[in-house]
């Protein structure tokens, strides 16, 4: 049964409105339903679960998460004042804002791994989903997606390269304090886009993502596997790759970015 808050002070309205879950599919899943059944949420409204049976990642992967260790949350925004075709700023101001609390609440380097997930060093801690609903040029709304590995200790088989904030740290961390400041954080970060600061934005993706100029090793959709380096960021999310053919630009679906233990 979903219990609903408003008592979120520091912010200006991401967090004001939750449903809070034991249990849930999908928080994803929970906002796009909301939105069919309720007349025009508020913005900022989020969704969290203890636990996710039917969490996604990215290219259609399942999210593994153990019950009630970790954060798993969606938040509703309307980014209408942002074209469509810009809709990679949002990605970039999302994951960086979780980046950030990643690091700061872990006291160690954090990095982006394109084009949105967050490392602490080649292991993978925290990642993003974001679905958008379009209109024409225009974004109607955006639904983001967070997963956070905070206290969890062992992963699945499926799940080589996880660690979380416990793993690094060699402790356990307050669950709601963390909450709170990865909202604020993507809060700040939201904001600062909607008022046309997106220079910082875009700086801050680009200094924190990870093996920039770097030698790595790529596979394809169908699982040939080469090596390039990284370049680049396009304005539209797209990574252009140094490799043996010349430079290569790919979307985030036509290029899987393997890690050492991958």
């Amino acid at each position: 049964m979903a219990i609903r808050l408003t008592n979120m002070e520091n912010n200006l309205f991401i967090g004001k409105v939750r449903y809070v879950f034991d249990t849930l599919p999908s928080t994803n899943d929970f906002l796009t339903q909301l939105l069919l059944t309720k007349s025009k949420p508020p913005e900022g409204t989020i969704a969290y679960a203890d636990n996710q049976t039917d969490g996604r990642g990215q290219y259609g992967s399942r999210w593994y998460s153990a019950a009630g260790e970790n954060l798993l949350l969606s938040i509703l925004l309307y980014p209408t004042w942002l074209p469509a075709s810009e809709q990679w700023l949002l990605s970039e101001a999302m994951v960086v804002a979780v980046r950030e609390t990643v690091e700061e609440v872990a006291q160690c380097s954090a990095h982006i791994k394109w084009p949105n997930d967050v490392y602490l060093g080649e292991r993978k801690t925290a990642g993003l989903l974001i679905q958008c609903g379009l209109s024409g040029a225009q974004i109607q709304h955006a639904i983001v997606g967070v997963g956070l590995n905070v206290n969890q200790t062992q992963f699945p088989p499926e799940v080589p390269n996880g660690t979380s904030l416990a793993l690094a740290c060699g402790r356990a961390f307050d669950r709601n304090a963390i909450l709170e400041h990865l909202l604020r954080r993507i809060e700040q970060r939201y904001v600062q886009l909607r008022h046309g600061h997106r220079e910082p934005i875009r700086r801050a993706y680009r200094d924190h993502l990870l093996g920039l100029g770097q030698q790595r090793r790529f596979a394809y959709p169908d699982g040939r596997f080469f090596e390039g380096t990284p370049e680049e960021v396009l304005s539209d999310g797209r990574l252009v790759v140094q490799s043996a053919q010349g430079k290569v630009v790919f979307a985030t679906k036509e290029l899987i970015w393997l890690m050492e233990n991958e």
